[in-house]
């Protein structure tokens, strides 16, 4: 369901890594924005009009053949338009054709800028500021329409404004952490140049969907699938306070939940939340399914389409069901669209996709616009439990793509275990809260130990925890050696079936946060 906000920022994307940090940039200003290709069709965005463009950084030379191209339509919305490092020397090559080259030394890493005009995109940030640089072409002519307004050591052309337009470029990131003003540069592109007011807010995202739901569903009747996470759980209470009896939850029990978790969750839905939910354990439907099967794609696909038929069993004999309800996220979405080029699939996400042909329900997808950490702050406005909202992530496929190799209850179970001691561990130590998402994995390895006097050949269970704000970047966790030891020790002790446990430190990029 798409509500665009009446002000917003259009993020045209041409490939960077940190596309996805303007917006959240521009989100924590309060500011709507989207992302989209480059190439993206200008009438889908035209409605309303955005109050200002950017235009992302890229891994390309804008002199490469295959280079994305400016669509020159936009300056006919007359709108304010920013271009970053690739979207500046885009800015630049579209006016001079050969104005860009390369450069003797590429600059990589973190320069200080020197302004020499503060009056509106550089306004209140201090001279000597240190701003992070990642090119390797610069601009050796500036087109006479321009003029320079900051430059570096190392980079005549730093930051350029148009003499007569709202048209602006700078050559390095202000949306990365490095840049120490680049929160202010882009409040100033945001508020003062484009004159937006920056009221998007929580409450008025409520407001909107509530609003928007209602129109959308009128008197029909809402099936939502709960997997127990915070996003779908804000999903169905958002829905719950649009369409009141009109709505019925539905929580499956695949089989691959975590230990205990589908008694705690139903209650949590049905005596905090109050919310209309129907419990169903289809847990022998899955595994049977799911047996022998080693591939992650086909376990996803498998586990998709299961789900799919046991909601089409439930509600069989009631044809007032019209849509279903997703808790879909906007970097699942921008992770599964991508153009040609620069920012590639990762993998079919299991939120994304579609529904079977066979399905006939349309789907809802309130929160498809939000980051993971704009959904919590939605829930906290709903009155979701502070302890359920700062839940760690939990893939729809569960403990399914969790246990690499063939699936099995056994192991499953002994999967369950080592998740929960860990689990249970880092919240008795204070630590929970310190990483984004903690998770045990069952390796389809075996390796020899010693038990006792006796020799044992059993599972090794790999710990990964790691740190992040949203999900596209993550560090592991440097979780103190004492911790780990003594979770190992309780793992190993406990559970009849592993003797070996390691810890992954690995970050994402390049290394996923799940394995599988």
């Amino acid at each position: 369901m798409h509500s665009r906000h009446s002000e917003w920022i259009l993020i045209l994307d041409y490939g960077s890594q940190f596309t996805q940090l303007i917006a959240r940039r521009l989100r924590e200003l309060h500011i709507y924005c989207e992302i989209h290709p480059f190439n993206v069709d200008l009438t889908e965005v035209s409605q309303p009009t955005p109050g200002g463009v950017i235009l992302s950084g890229g891994p390309m030379s804008v002199n490469d053949d295959e280079a994305p191209h400016l669509q020159k339509e936009i300056f006919d919305w007359d709108v304010p338009v920013l271009g970053v490092c690739y979207g500046l020397q885009l800015l630049a090559h579209t006016e001079i054709p050969g104005s860009v080259e390369k450069a003797e030394k590429r600059e990589y890493g973190r320069a200080n800028l020197l302004i020499d005009n503060s009056e509106d995109l550089l306004k209140d940030i201090p001279n000597k500021s240190v701003v992070w640089m990642s090119h390797g072409d610069h601009i050796h002519e500036l087109p006479e329409s321009y003029e320079i307004i900051g430059h570096t050591a190392n980079a005549k052309v730093a930051a350029v404004r148009h003499k007569e337009n709202h048209i602006y470029g700078v050559q390095f990131h202000p949306e990365v952490a490095h840049t120490d003003h680049g929160k202010q540069l882009l409040q100033n592109f945001a508020y003062d140049i484009c004159g937006l007011k920056g009221d998007w807010t929580s409450k008025s995202f409520i407001d909107e969907q509530v609003r928007a739901i209602r129109e959308k569903v009128g008197t029909d009747k809402v099936l939502c699938a709960l997997s127990g996470g915070v996003d779908s759980t804000v999903v169905a209470t958002l829905l719950h306070k649009a369409l009141g009896d009109q709505l019925q939850c539905m929580f499956v029990d695949n089989g691959l939940l975590r230990r205990n978790e589908f008694e705690n969750v139903m209650h949590l839905y049905t005596r905090d939340l109050h919310l209309p939910v129907r419990g169903v354990d289809a847990s022998d439907l899955f595994l049977e399914r799911l047996h022998g099967i080693s591939d992650p794609e086909e376990k996803r696909k498998i586990i998709g389409n299961t789900f799919i038929d046991v909601f089409e069993k439930e509600i069989d004999h009631d044809s007032d069901f019209k849509y279903l309800a997703q808790g879909t996220l906007y970097p699942d979405v921008i992770e599964s669209v991508s153009f040609k080029g620069p920012s590639a699939t990762i993998k079919s996400h299991h939120n994304v996709g579609g529904l079977p042909e066979k399905m006939k329900l349309d789907l809802i997808e309130p929160v498809r616009e939000l980051f993971k950490d704009e959904v919590r702050e939605v829930g906290k406005e709903l009155g979701i439990p502070e302890h359920f909202i700062g839940r760690h992530p939990f893939p729809g496929p569960g403990l399914g793509i969790r246990v690499l190799g063939d699936l099995s209850k056994e192991r499953l179970d002994l999967l369950r275990e080592a998740d929960h001691i860990f689990i249970e561990e880092l919240e008795k130590q204070n630590l929970y809260d310190e990483v984004w998402q903690a998770l045990a994995v069952l390796l389809p390895v075996q390796s020899v130990g010693v038990m006792g006097d006796e020799r044992t050949y059993e599972f090794t269970v790999a710990l990964r925890a790691v740190t992040s704000v949203d999900g596209m970047t993550a560090d592991w966790a440097h979780l103190p050696y004492e911790f780990l030891a003594h979770v190992s020790n309780r793992i190993i002790n406990e559970i009849k079936g592993i003797n070996r446990v390691v810890y992954d430190v690995s970050s994402k990029p390049p290394a996923t946060i799940e394995w599988e």
